[in-house]
């Protein structure tokens, strides 16, 4: 069965822009062979600026020492406690080199290097509790 990524998007931004709907499946890199690993559903909570790890790749079952490994990142800043603090932002590194920020409600669908050393790491701009959803999708 295949994994696969939808979104939708509305704006009144823009004028004449009537949306986009796009959806994607999950592959292998340079294939289309569906990817079949995950690392499952997790759940990260963060109560200080420190940079943490959120997924050490070495960790994974993800074959680290692949130059074509295919893998997808999703990671959901879904606050604390039932609120949605869009004053916290926590960032989002690979290897120490920032991604960006994903403040209360914001979430990101990303591919990945999955190599030994590519670590994904969050850090939070504020000493207040945030909770990260994540899973990574691999071959």
């Amino acid at each position: 069965m295949a994994t696969t990524a939808q979104i939708s998007l509305t704006s009144d931004i823009a004028s004449g822009f009537s949306g986009i709907t796009k959806s994607m499946t999950l592959y292998e890199a340079g294939t289309e062979i569906d990817l079949k690993e995950t690392t499952g559903y997790s759940r990260k909570k963060l109560a200080s600026t420190s940079k943490v790890d959120l997924v050490t790749m070495a960790n994974t079952m993800v074959d680290t020492t692949a130059t074509t490994t295919g893998a997808k990142i999703y990671i959901k800043n879904i606050g604390y406690a039932d609120v949605i603090d869009k004053s916290v932002g926590v960032m989002v590194l690979i290897n120490s080199q920032e991604i960006g920020r994903l403040y209360g409600g914001d979430w990101l669908m990303m591919p990945v290097t999955a190599a030994d050393g590519e670590d994904i790491e969050v850090q939070p701009d504020k000493d207040d509790a945030v909770v990260l959803e994540w899973a990574l999708f691999y071959q």
